[in-house]
């Protein structure tokens, strides 16, 4: 690391104690929601375990709520520390985004477990104001203010970024490299990828937070005066919009473990090219127009949009995907790599989000879409997507900062055990789709019950892996030397 980066960067005594937290109480929440998914698959088996209706769809609002908050947050700590080995962050103010984070999840899950809220984590207006009985309208209310305290809880850390990284490069523009792809300056081959990642995350994450703010207030104010009735589409946009820039920015936030960690392992420095920032360049573009995929099905749309969501599906994968995947199977082949848990993860994580594209593009296909959009081949592409992608991708981070991937065999059987059932999870949910089984059916006909059970057999099989590979993290935090990472890997 030069003087320079030395002078910006966060120091390790700072950084190291609030990145154990997130890890921490990431790693122990994911196990429970794990439980909490191999549940539901249970109860739509039928043969193990029942579950009524209305706890069925509580149980369903908090995993996909819990899912997509956990992960957000695991991969804000991964984003955040590697980002702080580049310019000075405040850890202080990364504190005070977990602990707002924690009240919000308290509200949340006050909402569904106390209040039995219990329309999904899509809050899809105008369903949280007519629950027929199922809940009051102080627990609507207080669940969506949670993700709204949540959104502000990111916001927070992000200004801080924001501030950082224009204090470090001059501008957003500078830290994404538009300057070096345009040829206004030369590539600067000691630019940083986490800091090119970061700077697009922030452009489309502040996007779909501030539009998930707008939403959720106004979802607020028509629980509080029901005279004030929004337009339903576009309240449909707002909401979509919102969660799919969300979802999206955390895979691309917690890539960053890939970029940061293979290289140390392969002994090979992943180097910024004018490629490179291209791809990220335009998957900033696309993140932000792909969302009417969502939409294919709702025939008042304008036609354009549903056309542009179906073109720049097939497109939007291709530009990031390619040069990551595509890269770190380069930067792995026949450079001796020692294979441990962590190198193993971030491995896996590659073919998660490459494979997780495949059933992603085809739901995107519009007559394909008229078809399959309402059935489990959706939470199928979703769940390759954040079971086999980002979630090694934390897992690896962890692995390797808190252990140094030393957990020996032991360490290599638990990845194993995690890929096999996060693949046949993933399987269950595709094949399901494929035989046309609805998605969000809390109850499912004899002839689909098999796959519901072979769905919960595959969670429990998720859920043992992880805690082959956490529980031994878990025991080294508290006294755990953060290891070393970042300019090393491309020196």
């Amino acid at each position: 690391m030069t003087t320079t980066e030395l002078r910006y960067a966060t120091p390790e005594a700072q950084r190291a104690p609030v990145v154990k937290l997130y890890l921490g109480i990431g790693l122990l929440v994911f196990a429970g929601l794990m439980l909490v998914g191999a549940l539901m698959r249970a109860a739509q088996g039928a043969t193990m375990l029942t579950l009524a209706p209305d706890v069925f769809y509580q149980l369903m609002t908090l995993h996909g709520a819990g899912m997509v908050g956990t992960a957000g947050l695991a991969a804000l700590a991964v984003n955040w520390y590697f980002l702080s080995q580049h310019v000075q962050l405040n850890p202080k103010i990364f504190l005070a985004t977990l602990l707002l984070s924690l009240v919000a999840v308290a509200m949340i899950v006050g909402s569904i477990l106390i209040g039995h809220f219990a329309a999904a984590w899509t809050f899809l207006y105008p369903l949280p104001a007519f629950s027929l009985g199922q809940w009051s309208k102080g627990a609507a209310l207080t669940f969506v203010g949670g993700l709204l305290l949540l959104g502000v809880a990111f916001l927070l850390v992000y200004l801080d970024m924001g501030v950082a990284i224009v204090r470090r490069y001059g501008s957003i523009a500078r830290a994404l490299g538009l300057p070096m792809l345009f040829g206004r300056e030369p590539i600067d081959a000691t630019h940083s990828p986490t800091v090119v990642a970061s700077a697009m995350v922030l452009i489309v994450n502040v996007a779909g937070i501030a539009v998930g703010a707008i939403v959720l207030i106004m979802t607020m104010l028509h629980l509080i005066y029901p005279a004030l009735a929004p337009d339903a589409l576009l309240m449909k946009n707002l909401i979509f919009f919102f969660g799919h820039v969300f979802i999206n920015a955390t895979i691309y936030s917690a890539v960053i473990a890939v970029y940061e960690i293979l290289p140390l392992y392969a002994r090979r420095p992943w180097r910024v090219s004018r490629p490179f920032l291209a791809a990220w360049l335009a998957v900033t573009l696309m993140v932000l127009a792909v969302y009417p995929h969502h939409l294919l099905m709702d025939f008042a749309m304008p036609p354009w949009m549903a056309i542009m969501g179906q073109i720049v599906s097939y497109a939007s994968g291709i530009p990031v995907l390619v040069m990551t995947a595509f890269g770190g199977l380069m930067l792995v082949y026949r450079s001796g790599i020692r294979w441990d848990a962590a190198s193993s993860l971030l491995v896996l994580s590659l073919f998660g989000w490459a494979a997780g594209i495949i059933p992603a593009v085809i739901d995107g296909m519009i007559h394909v879409n008229l078809v399959m959009h309402n059935t489990l081949w959706v939470p199928g592409h979703f769940h390759f997507y954040l079971l086999l992608g980002v979630l090694p991708m934390v897992l690896g981070f962890a692995s390797y900062l808190c252990a140094n991937g030393q957990q020996g065999r032991t360490g290599l059987v638990a990845v194993a055990v995690y890929a096999t059932g996060g693949t046949l999870l993933c399987l269950s949910f595709l094949v399901s789709g494929a035989l046309s089984v609805p998605r969000r059916f809390a109850v499912h006909e004899e002839s689909w019950q098999w796959l519901g059970n072979v769905g919960a057999l595959s969670g429990g099989i998720v859920l043992i892996g992880t805690l082959m590979i956490a529980v031994p993290i878990l025991q080294k935090l508290p006294r755990a030397r953060l290891a070393s990472t970042g300019i090393g890997a491309r020196a």
